[in-house]
């Protein structure tokens, strides 16, 4: 396993232990070092928004999508986050593009 992956793991076990600031925290540190590492982003997106930082909730939901544009659940996140955070608009683009990507 990578460091990085290992922070990671231990970033998902302080959320587990309720310790969200922590986990945020830690998440930041490893994109700041790997400004790619998607799962990172998916859990900040989720992690921010569960804290009220709404803006950056979206911010790390749409670097997510930016990663990996042909992944459906980015977008459905995108999507969710932005619903959360009362951007209905942006939320029902990110729906309709999770649509598009979803295998017929």
């Amino acid at each position: 396993m990578t460091d990085l992956n290992k922070k990671y793991d231990e970033a998902v076990a302080l959320k587990n232990e309720e310790k969200l600031d922590q986990a945020v925290v830690m998440l930041e540190e490893i994109v700041a070092e790997a400004p790619d590492h998607k799962l990172s982003h998916s859990a900040l997106a989720v992690y921010l928004q569960k804290l009220n930082r709404m803006e950056e909730a979206v911010a790390h939901a749409k670097r997510v999508v930016e990663i990996d544009p042909s992944d459906t659940f980015s977008y459905t996140q995108l999507s969710i986050i932005c619903q959360r955070c009362g951007l209905i608009q942006e939320a029902e683009d990110a729906l309709a593009q999770a649509r598009i990507q979803a295998p017929q």
